[in-house]
């Protein structure tokens, strides 16, 4: 990572992410939805087994900024690629880099790895769109994200 800004994320900064990820709740207009513990997070990343993976930027030694993301894979493609969960920078950062330090630090791991795509979900309404668009990010507006959860997530278990 040549940015001296970011790094990965490490057990101490957990608190830190919560907190950003919280946060991030709050601005996509969600802060009941987020229930997130720093156990879990601390689990996902530092586990037997961790699937999850971060980066964080600091300035002035706190952390400003984070990414959460673990590997997809594409039977297209035959690879691995990054799928980005959370990109979170404060609001008095955004506009200094940090967002596209971050991205690019996602983008190098891609190209390090083999991994031939970095893709993410945005709201439609978030102003990002136009940052994403800058750096030549494109949307797959042919696709539409599906989710289960909760009670239909049970009901359909309960099926198999």
């Amino acid at each position: 990572m040549a940015d001296p800004r970011l790094r990965r994320i490490r057990p101490e900064d957990v608190d830190a992410v919560v907190e950003l990820v919280y946060a991030l709740a709050e601005y996509e207009r969600e802060p009941d939805a987020c229930h997130l513990t720093a156990a879990q997070l601390h689990a996902a990343l530092f586990g037997e087994a961790p699937a999850l993976f971060g980066h964080v930027a600091e300035v002035d030694g706190a952390v400003a900024g984070f990414t959460l993301w673990f590997l997809n894979f594409s039977t297209w493609r035959g690879t691995h690629g990054i799928y980005l969960e959370d990109l979170y920078v404060r609001e008095e950062l955004r506009g200094s880099g940090l967002g596209k330090a971050l991205l690019a630090a996602l983008a190098a791991e891609c190209v390090e790895h083999g991994y031939e795509r970095l893709e993410w979900s945005v709201l439609n309404w978030n102003p990002a769109v136009g940052f994403y668009k800058a750096l030549g990010a494109s949307p797959q507006d042919e696709w539409t994200v599906y989710r289960l959860a909760d009670d239909p997530l049970r009901a359909l278990a309960d099926d198999a």
